[in-house]
């Protein structure tokens, strides 16, 4: 549905008004179009005293081939090195570097602050100066959001310099165009990252996309198939039609399956006993009542749905080691799982229920070199939000930093990330894409 609001507000008169009574202006995002450079501008960089990184910052900006900003100009995006802060006295390094550099941000810019993981950071005093930049990075995100600008903290663990291009590559492009105020984990790696087409990473992979037949479920499906892999889309026999279409047009194979059937995780595992690359659970429903409205079929359908009938497809698909090394689950978890909605205990129950199934799996997959990560979107607009009210629908999309409903293709473009073969240094991540809602964690 398109957000007219945004349409009239920013017509020439319009935003006069709007701006003298402080108004949301919702800006233009910049998006990643096929052939588009990963950042279409120059890259500020700078670093605390000690930091780490600067030589792995360094090689990924050269492989990106981003012009470099200098003392004076816009720049595109701002990198700063912080792992050398190791104690409080020590953070105002952050407003020595963004207090001139802020300024010069264009729109739609990138923030993205590099940190230690704080428990791994050495000394009490270091993991304190490492967790404040939580603190810092969120707010930022809040002050520039309203230029369609975002900011990251990504943690960055001892020994895993090398993990970072994937990441990097991801948030200082226009593919995390919704995705703002989130910290990223990187580890040491779960396997070894093979040489990748940065633009068809997923080539000769095979992804499998539950809930593939529309809206985001579809836009997952197009987007990997787009980066190279082989999809396969999986949805109930009553969503044939569309799924069956959907799939003729990424040249994909159709799965028509109730994924809560007894039977489905064996056939699954038989299907894909020659091998899974990718599996995305992105099938789920909404049931909306009060607990105290809500009869036990109604709770218990939903949560077999989003939750039980995942755990046993990743059950049955590792049993059969179809999963094997450089495989990942990306799992669609919610927002509702991260701050909980009115009316939506059922709901709000299975998506945060996601999040523990991550946490839980990620050591286990790390074994087999393999790894697990969950998006929880925010507003994204599709027909389900469409179909909303119109002050809870206007609400959700404006109680965000960039004050607007995210694409479906937003929530697609994070899980390409997540299941690209260069992210293996990424696992047991949760990141909203939600333009940093101001509502949740």
């Amino acid at each position: 549905m398109a957000d007219r609001y945004s349409q009239v507000v920013n017509t020439p008169i319009v935003s006069t008004l709007a701006r003298q009574l402080g108004l949301p202006r919702p800006v233009d995002l910049d998006r990643h179009q096929p052939g588009d450079p990963v950042i279409a501008g120059p890259v500020l960089t700078g670093a605390a005293p000690d930091g780490r990184l600067g030589r792995a910052v360094a090689a990924v900006l050269d492989s990106v081939k981003a012009e470099r900003a200098g003392a004076e100009g816009e720049a595109k995006a701002l990198v700063f090195d912080a792992t050398g802060i190791a104690d409080s006295t020590a953070l105002v390094e952050l407003q020595r570097f963004f207090y001139p550099a802020v300024p010069r941000l264009r729109r739609s810019g990138r923030v993205v602050v590099l940190g230690t993981t704080p428990e791994l950071a050495g000394t009490p005093r270091a993991h304190t100066a490492q967790r404040a930049l939580e603190g810092f990075t969120r707010s930022l995100g809040k002050e520039i959001g309203g230029r369609g600008s975002t900011a990251q903290l990504v943690h960055v663990d001892p020994g895993a310099e090398d993990q970072l291009e994937s990441t990097l590559r991801f948030l200082l492009s226009p593919r995390s165009a919704y995705v703002s105020g989130q910290v990223v984990r990187i580890g040491k790696g779960v396997a070894k990252a093979p040489e990748l087409d940065w633009e068809r990473p997923l080539a000769g992979r095979t992804a499998l996309v539950t809930g593939a037949s529309r809206g985001i479920g579809a836009a997952i499906a197009s987007t990997l198939a787009r980066d190279g892999a082989a999809v396969v889309g999986l949805d109930v026999p009553q969503a044939g039609a569309d799924l069956r279409a959907a799939m003729e047009a990424l040249g994909g194979e159709a799965i028509e399956l109730d994924i809560t059937a007894e039977d489905a995780p064996g056939r699954l595992a038989e299907r894909f006993g020659d091998g899974l690359d990718v599996l995305v659970h992105n099938a789920g429903v909404t049931r909306d009542r009060t607990i105290a409205k809500m009869p036990e079929e109604r709770w218990s359908q939903l949560l077999e749905i989003n939750l039980s009938s995942e755990e046993r497809i990743d059950d049955a698909l590792l049993d059969a080691g179809a999963l094997g090394e450089g495989g990942r689950i990306v799992c669609v978890s919610s927002m509702s799982g991260i701050a909980g909605n009115s009316g939506q205990t059922n709901y709000a129950t299975s998506k945060a229920g996601v999040i523990g199934m991550v946490e839980s799996l990620a050591p286990d997959l790390a074994e087999r070199g393999a790894t697990i990560n969950a998006v929880a979107p925010g507003f994204i607009e599709t027909r389900m939000t469409g179909a909303m009210p119109i002050g809870p629908r206007e609400a959700g999309r404006r109680l965000s930093s960039l004050s607007q409903g995210g694409l479906p293709v937003d929530v697609a473009e994070t899980i390409a990330w997540f299941a690209s073969p260069g992210s293996t240094g990424v696992n047991g991540n949760t990141v909203r894409v939600c333009g940093q809602n101001l509502l949740g964690a």
